[in-house]
């Protein structure tokens, strides 16, 4: 991955956010102070502030499911999403949209699992068992 990228956001509690990010999704902590913390979201850099959480509404449309919107996630390798997706499940994650196979059989087949963190902003995974197919059209 030759660039990670950055996402900041707002989480309504930095305690329970540690908790969720880190034991629940295995995120390894970073820097942080009393009002904000970083997060090694999967290479990729979150940095979750106190504040007030993006509005979100059930307005994209894929396939048969209304996801979240705004929202954001990951692209895993099929191995790694499905040992996340038995973490989080035992970890006993309410899915928006619980894990599922997605497009199968077509170009862009996928796993996808939706879940909202404890301030309510919207995540999504996908595993994908050949990653060459991520941009398949």
């Amino acid at each position: 991955m030759p660039h990670p990228f950055h996402f900041a956001f707002h989480v309504t509690d930095l305690d329970a956010s540690r908790r969720f990010y880190g034991e629940v999704l295995g995120c390894r902590e970073g820097r942080s102070t009393e009002t904000w913390v970083d997060f090694d979201f999967f290479g990729h850099q979150l940095s979750l502030h106190l504040g007030q959480p993006f509005a979100t509404g059930r307005t994209g449309k894929v396939g048969d499911h209304m996801v979240l919107m705004p929202h954001f996630g990951v692209v895993l390798p099929l191995a790694e999403w499905v040992a996340l997706s038995d973490r989080m499940i035992a970890a006993g994650t309410v899915f928006e949209i619980p894990p599922v196979v997605r497009f199968a059989g077509e170009p862009g087949e996928q796993r996808t699992m939706f879940f909202v963190d404890p301030s309510g902003n919207p995540i999504e995974i996908k595993g994908f068992a050949d990653m060459d197919a991520v941009f398949s059209q």
